[in-house]
């Protein structure tokens, strides 16, 4: 894997957290109806809520509009005739009305807060139970930062959309649908007059809408460079002060700091105009109501009838501004959304094995305690034994570019095979295809004379143990973390582990020895203190067969010797493949084999080789040096 990553895999995403799906950016999905559709899958189990949020949408909206209406009867039927019991009344009707819309309107929020919550965490829970059954492939062809936004800024785009905005956005049609028709029984001819300042009004939030999304967009890409920009000059802070490059980090910051704050003050301004426009466009609507509707009423004498059009014609703008408001909001979710479904619709990474490991007793009975064993569909036992061969192996991460070319080897069980050669020659990618990380293109690899493609993944992988290059730590103690691949593990077998690996020693003078919390990836702790971790966490799985990927690259030389014993004592009795740039670690294996340029150019032991005085002989007397 790490050639691919050097040199073969596909480059993906944006940089950060700020990549596809960062908010404050007008971005359109690609299926609108088909994302909705997926979408209200999850909400689906939730169905006799969402009935009773319609019920109480509807009510909201007619409370609203109602009580608007009851401004009529108030002015021509009590105050006019000056009805003071009447009116005090009908005061008690409206304000009983409008309680009752504004508990509806408190009832449709709080149901779609928790329908909305539950939708998400199911969305998010799915997503993450699917990224564990992805191919590494796919991991390699998109960045950590573009992953990452899909479960912040996305999800939380659709989170907002649920508990907000699809809500407003129904309330807004309903209250617009309703106003209109209270208005067109009220007074026709007024209906048309506000009508044509409605066109006006939508005329200008679609231009102003128009430019704003094209600026907030500007603005969401300066984001995203100025804060993939501050990510790498932060990672890269001990090169910055070492080259004296301060300065040079600084200008370029404040340049796109810069660019940023240009692009923000666009946007925001096309945004802030918005409210400031329907408001003084709702004025004039309503000065121009007046005006006609004051006339009218002077020869029908309908002042209630005025007052409450007057009243829905302040109202009847209102949904426009929000709608306005929330599309952008629900095509950013509809958007986030789809990205989402497009990873959880990622075909999973195959595994038709049925091939099985178990432990048996001697009569090939079920024993936690007894040897290894592969079980069969039939039934039938395969005792494992480590014997992995490579036959006619081709294989390549992209089509294009092959890798491994007509690889064959073989380890007997118990043998320690040394991978030596370049970077880039394909040593970690043997490797990674003995996991099954990858699925070779041409030829066969057997593991006990099995098909490792018959085999299921997961019982494959939990016959290899596997200490890489990049050492990986996780969230708890380090008793915890030296038990990850075996949660049974005892105490007594998690500290003999950490004997074995050399790591028993640093890990009693930490403060709480074992119980010692970990955090940020164990940055508390020395490169080599966390590749001890991980040796011992390997010692501690007891595998039958062991892979060792540059597992002493990140030790001293005088640390690396007091665990030499327990890396011997760790490989007894065990099929072993380790890679590493070091040839003082390769002189003990059973056989060394060169690679270069994805091919076997050489294979015997370490006086063999030296014998044969070739690549291999080059590299151990200094003659050449690995790339």
């Amino acid at each position: 894997m790490a050639e691919l990553r050097k040199q073969d895999a596909p480059q993906g995403g944006g940089r950060g957290s700020h990549g596809p799906g960062g908010r404050g950016g007008f971005q359109k999905p690609k299926d609108l109806k088909t994302t909705v559709s997926k979408l209200f899958r999850y909400l689906a189990p939730y169905k006799l809520a969402l009935v009773l949020v319609a019920f109480l949408l509807v009510g909201s909206s007619l409370c609203t509009v109602g009580g608007s209406y009851l401004l009529k009867p108030l002015i021509n039927d009590y105050i006019l005739p000056g009805d003071f019991a009447g009116l005090a009344r009908m005061l008690c009707v409206m304000g009983l009305v409008y309680l009752v819309g504004a508990a509806c309107s408190y009832g449709y929020a709080r149901i779609m807060v928790g329908v909305s919550q539950n939708a998400v965490a199911q969305i998010r829970q799915d997503m993450f139970d699917k990224m564990q059954k992805l191919p590494l492939r796919y991991f390699d062809a998109h960045t950590h930062g573009e992953l990452m936004s899909r479960y912040t800024n996305d999800i939380e785009n659709v989170s907002e959309a649920l508990n907000n905005s699809f809500g407003s956005l129904i309330s807004s049609a309903l209250n617009f649908t309703f106003t209109l028709a209270a208005m067109l029984l009220l007074n026709p001819v007024l209906t048309l007059v506000t009508m044509g300042m409605l066109v006006v009004m939508l005329a200008v939030v679609r231009v102003i809408g128009s430019r704003s999304r094209l600026y907030f967009v500007a603005q969401q890409k300066a984001l995203g460079e100025l804060n993939g920009y501050i990510e790498e000059m932060t990672g890269g802070q001990k090169v910055i002060k070492v080259f004296c490059h301060e300065d040079a980090a600084k200008a370029g910051f404040r340049e796109k700091n810069g660019a940023y704050r240009a692009a923000a003050t666009r946007a925001q301004i096309f945004a802030g105009i918005m409210m400031p426009a329907m408001g003084n466009l709702s004025y004039v609507n309503y000065a121009l109501t007046c005006c006609v509707g004051a006339l009218l009423a002077i020869g029908s004498g309908d002042l209630g009838g005025l007052g409450a059009f007057l009243l829905y014609s302040r109202q009847v703008s209102q949904p426009i501004t929000q709608v306005s408001q929330q599309v952008n909001t629900i095509l950013s979710a509809a958007a986030g959304a789809e990205r989402v479904f497009d990873m959880m619709e990622t075909e999973p990474e195959p595994d038709a094995g049925e091939v099985t490991l178990t432990r048996v007793d001697e009569n090939g009975r079920p024993d936690d305690n007894g040897n290894w064993a592969w079980r069969r569909p039939d039934g039938s036992l395969t005792p494992l034994r480590g014997d992995v061969r490579f036959q006619n192996v081709t294989f390549g991460y992209v089509p294009e570019k092959t890798v491994l070319r007509n690889v064959s080897l073989y380890a007997k069980p118990g043998q320690k095979i040394a991978f030596v050669g370049s970077t880039g020659a394909g040593k970690t990618t043997i490797t990674s295809l003995i996991n099954r990380f990858y699925d070779i293109q041409d030829g066969a690899i057997t593991y006990d004379g099995i098909d490792v493609r018959d085999i299921a993944k997961e019982s494959l992988r939990r016959s290899l143990g596997v200490v890489l290059q990049d050492t990986r730590l996780f969230t708890g103690t380090v008793r915890e973390n030296i038990r990850y691949g075996r949660p049974s593990a005892s105490d007594g077998e998690v500290e003999a582990a950490a004997k074995l690996a050399g790591a028993d020693a640093f890990i009693r003078r930490l403060p709480q020895g074992y119980d010692t919390e970990l955090s940020g990836d164990g940055g508390s702790l020395s490169q080599g203190e966390r590749q001890l971790l991980n040796i011992a966490r390997a010692a501690c799985a007891d595998p039958p067969v062991l892979i060792l990927d540059e597992a002493t690259s990140s030790i001293d030389t005088r640390t690396e010797k007091l665990i030499e014993q327990g890396m011997d004592a760790l490989m007894t009795g065990r099929t072993v493949f380790v890679i590493a740039h070091r040839l003082s670690t390769v002189r003990t294996s059973r056989a060394i084999i060169v690679l270069e340029h994805g091919e076997i150019i050489e294979r015997g032991s370490h006086e063999e080789l030296l014998a044969a005085q070739g690549r291999y002989y080059r590299l151990y007397t200094g003659q050449a040096e690995l790339d």
